[in-house]
């Protein structure tokens, strides 16, 4: 279901409309249905995930991140996001080969966040070929650097809103600060970036399940489109989203429920598309 108030304001256009399984296509006008994003988080050019963001509880599930991304690829994904946590936790990237090869390999397009700092580097990674780039310390440390990218580099900009306990985290979820998510996003509105995309640092690779609640309160609040993150675990997770895409959620990102097996993409593909 299409959220009307994002319909009016925003025009994200379908790029290829025909549903072939590996064919890439965006969201928005066009798209009647929520997209299921598999993620990639590269550490020392592994695919890894942590637990609630500790880099001390990493399980390492793939070294070759191009057979990763062909993977969820050819179960129909339309989109594939990446996180360079290095260059989360350093400031800067620190993943580029590894990304530089995804990319040359994927015919879907990619997202990419961590270590997004300059716009230097935004233009840089944007001219790599990727497709959309994803800020998050610096919507709260620089919010001028965040306006300027959504300005010069329109559609091309997401923001980032991971939450502890309802307060945003930056610095690769080492730091807390005292502005909820709710607040700052209603702040970044004017901004007009390609999308919000809202993550339950609790919840994150414990498979502990979405915060609906908060989720769908975000996605009331702005006429941006909201992708969630943090939690997924099983199809049932799925379905409970999908209620969401009439205020707005447009998709939803998943990585350790793909990487262990308790959620199969192409099942979770599948039902978007029936909803």
């Amino acid at each position: 279901m299409l959220n009307p108030r994002t319909s009016r304001t925003f025009s994200f256009q379908v790029k290829y409309p025909a549903p072939e399984i590996g064919s890439p296509v965006g969201f928005g006008l066009n798209l009647l249905i929520m997209l299921i994003i598999p993620a990639i988080d590269l550490r020392g050019g592994q695919c890894v995930r942590l637990r609630q963001g500790r880099a001390e509880e990493m399980t390492v599930f793939s070294d070759d991140p191009v057979a990763t991304g062909l993977k969820w690829q050819a179960a129909g994904a339309r989109w594939l996001h990446l996180v360079d946590l290095d260059g989360a936790f350093s400031g800067s990237p620190k993943n580029l080969e590894a990304i530089r090869k995804l990319r040359q390999a994927l015919n879907i397009p990619i997202e990419l966040g961590g270590g997004l700092r300059t716009l230097d580097t935004i233009k840089a990674y944007l001219d790599l070929g990727l497709d959309r780039l994803i800020l998050g310390t610096v919507v709260l440390k620089d919010p001028d650097l965040a306006k300027r990218a959504c300005a010069e580099f329109p559609g091309k900009i997401a923001l980032g809103l991971d939450a502890k306990d309802g307060l945003l985290a930056v610095e690769g979820w080492t730091e807390t600060s005292r502005k909820t998510a709710l607040e700052v996003a209603q702040a970044l509105e004017p901004f007009k970036p390609a999308a919000l995309i809202y993550t339950d640092i609790s919840r994150d690779g414990v498979k502990r399940g979405v915060n609906i609640g908060a989720t769908r309160a975000l996605a009331e609040a702005v006429e941006i489109p909201v992708i969630a993150s943090g939690g997924v675990s099983t199809i049932a997770d799925i379905e409970a989203l999908l209620p969401l895409e009439a205020v707005g959620v447009v998709g939803v990102i998943t990585g350790r429920a793909l990487y262990d097996g308790s959620l199969d993409l192409a099942e979770a593909i599948k039902l978007a598309q029936k909803d």
